[in-house]
């Protein structure tokens, strides 16, 4: 605002989601109080805009409100049609930036493809007059710099998000008709005379799908040399989440077939490429490691935690504020910032867009609108790759803590499970943990605290851990665990986990008592409601393995020791099942409980071999003491 108090038109047309000519005639009209003419322009106050928009609501005009534009990723759908909210000065930064190759990681759902869809309308060579998109936004206020590049170049845009197929052959054939479509897209080249006979040749067989897999990876530095020659002009190529497929390869058990494909057709498009003006990648991961970039001089890779263009991903807090005002529904601003905000890119607050939107689309009915359509797999991987110690960070991020943890913002797929801090950046990257502060960095890398973004994603932690355990867990053995826990009974407790473990274990599994301690810490997810679950922590005189602190102290606390063997004669486990008992005794692993008030107390000694497991259980109450 350049005044106080007072708007621009352009201002005000972006908080009452109309044209800038709408807005001057509403002045003209006097239907905007106060607001006068300034040079060329209109100062007019923002009470009156707010003013005029509630009186619009309030007077039956709520039909004539613009529809939120959910699941439509088509930028000009959306500007014609929708409520969009402005991301256009994306193109002057990356204008500005004269970068030849940037990628974009952020999460999904974060309105990556509806940018892309923008930079495409933006600055492809067209038959039509595609600059109408584009002359009440914010880029064309920028000036004559940036629209002479509005509609300058011919453009590759495609797409790999819909790429998620079990095999690589499958998932082959996906790419094949990705880069076939876009080929098909670009019709003048079958009758360009600049075209010469081979390249014709490429398009028809490109066309009928006979090409080798080797000459697919040119598919990208083919198409641009044509479309070179035909324009006589430098080519933008745009690629839309071009780690979707190697994420499936990751999953899916192909990831060394697609990762050499992916690193030639990159390369091929991307690396002294004489043909192309500059390229844009978007993505979740960075996927450095394989060398998928290699020699592309090093493409500038943008992340959540650079600040940026921290802005054009997500909504920013004012974003959400105005589509707020502009659906009349300013008293819902801490419900929605409870549920969808927390997220941080660079030093800006961002609100997750999918949900946003879907919210108002909603009526205003807060729901985990991301849970319902994102890819939770990496949820489900980290389960069953658990660590104690991994889970137990797990479980605080869960109880509204948080945790301290090194960063590599270069992770890959396959570090995932692996069992360190690797999961943690990952989940940042991903959109499932927020930063507190920034980065700290130190001689032995860098270390940042995180947690659990909003309710939204409390959700997704609890729905797909849960959900993992009814998928892994036979029948009602989750509630029998519980009622065996509950009741302190050793006898159902065992029962439970040993039903647990014949239908999901195999004899290879059950080898150290890291494998038991990761299961049980898994099994006991369920009771994250009603207990802060900790491990490997110091008490008394030891560290404990395991203890489920009561939110509700009515409720018993509850203290596990596990001891494993791999073998075990008739009658041997008892005893090891005793001894862990013993361990929690003598240790005084219940000091922290005492100190805390908890007056009852039931201490399990577990002991596993393979598939068989003995429970020895001790109880006490303090107040009987």
């Amino acid at each position: 605002m350049s005044e106080t108090g007072y708007l621009s038109t352009r201002e005000a047309a972006d908080i009452l989601k109309m044209t800038t000519r709408r807005v001057v005639g509403l002045c003209h009209e006097g239907k905007l109080e106060g607001a006068f003419q300034k040079g060329r322009g209109w100062k007019i106050p923002e009470y009156s805009v707010r003013m005029y928009q509630r009186t619009a609501a309030s007077e039956g005009m709520q039909e004539n409100l613009l529809p939120c534009a959910v699941g439509n990723t088509s930028y000009t759908e959306i500007v014609k049609n929708c409520y969009y909210v402005d991301k256009t000065l994306l193109i002057r930064d990356l204008i500005d930036a004269q970068v030849s190759v940037t990628l974009f990681t952020r999460p999904g759902r974060f309105g990556k493809t509806l940018a892309m869809d923008m930079l495409k309308t933006f600055f492809e060579k067209t038959d039509s007059d595609t600059s109408v998109f584009f002359r009440d936004k914010r880029i064309w206020d920028c000036g004559e710099k940036y629209q002479r590049l509005q509609g300058a170049y011919p453009v590759i845009s495609i797409t790999f998000k819909d790429v998620k197929f079990n095999t690589w052959a499958d998932s082959f054939e996906a790419i094949q008709i990705v880069l076939r479509d876009e080929y098909m897209r670009h019709t003048e080249l079958m009758n360009s005379s600049e075209i010469d006979f081979v390249e014709k040749d490429y398009l028809k067989r490109m066309q009928a799908g006979t090409l080798s897999e080797v000459e697919y990876t040119r598919a990208l530095l083919n198409l641009s040399r044509m479309l070179e020659k035909h324009h006589h002009s430098k080519v933008v190529i745009l690629i839309d989440e071009y780690d979707t497929p190697i994420q499936q390869g990751h999953s899916r058990g192909f990831y060394n077939e697609v990762i050499v494909f992916m690193r030639n057709f990159m390369s091929g498009g991307l690396k002294d490429n004489n043909s192309l003006a500059f390229g844009v990648l978007t993505g979740i991961l960075r996927v450095s490691k394989e060398n998928l970039f290699s020699g592309l001089n090093n493409p500038v890779v943008n992340s959540v935690l650079d600040e940026k263009y921290s802005e054009y991903f997500g909504f920013t807090v004012e974003e959400v504020e105005t589509m707020a005002a502009y659906y009349g529904r300013r008293d819902k601003m801490e419900e929605i910032r409870t549920w969808y905000d927390g997220y941080r890119f660079g030093n800006t607050e961002i609100y997750n867009p999918w949900s946003v939107t879907n919210y108002f689309y909603n009526n205003c009915q807060a729901r985990p609108f991301w849970t319902n359509t994102s890819d939770n797999e990496i949820i489900r991987e980290i389960m069953h790759g658990l660590t104690p110690e991994i889970a137990d960070e797990l479980y605080s991020l869960m109880q509204g803590e948080s945790i301290q943890t090194s960063l590599n913002m270069e992770v890959i797929y396959p570090g995932i499970s692996d069992g360190t801090d690797n999961i943690f950046s990952f989940l940042l990257i991903a959109g499932y943990l927020k930063p507190l502060h920034p980065a700290v960095e130190t001689e032995f890398g860098t270390f940042m605290e995180l947690a659990l973004p909003n309710i939204e994603i409390r959700r997704v932690y609890n729905t797909e851990i849960l959900s993992w355990l009814r998928d892994t867990l036979d029948g009602n053995v989750m509630s029998c665990l519980e009622k065996a826990l509950y009741l302190n009974d050793g006898d159902k407790l065992k029962a439970a986990l040993r039903k647990y473990m014949i239908s999901c274990i195999s004899c290879f599994d059950g080898a150290a008592e890291g494998f038991y301690h990761g299961m049980m810490l898994g099994l006991v997810a369920g009771l994250s409601s009603r207990y802060f679950i900790r491990s490997n922590r110091e008490s008394g005189e030891g560290r404990f393995d395991l203890v489920l602190e009561p939110k509700n102290h009515i409720l018993p606390g509850i203290i596990m020791e596990f001891k494993a063997t791999r073998e075990a004669e008739s009658g041997s486990l008892l005893p090891l099942a005793q001894e862990a008992l013993k361990q929690i005794q003598d240790k005084n692993y219940d000091t922290d409980f005492v100190n805390r008030g908890i007056t009852e107390i039931v201490k399990y000694g577990i002991a596993f071999a393979g598939k068989q497991v003995e429970i020895a259980v001790g109880t006490e109450d303090i107040r009987n003491i």
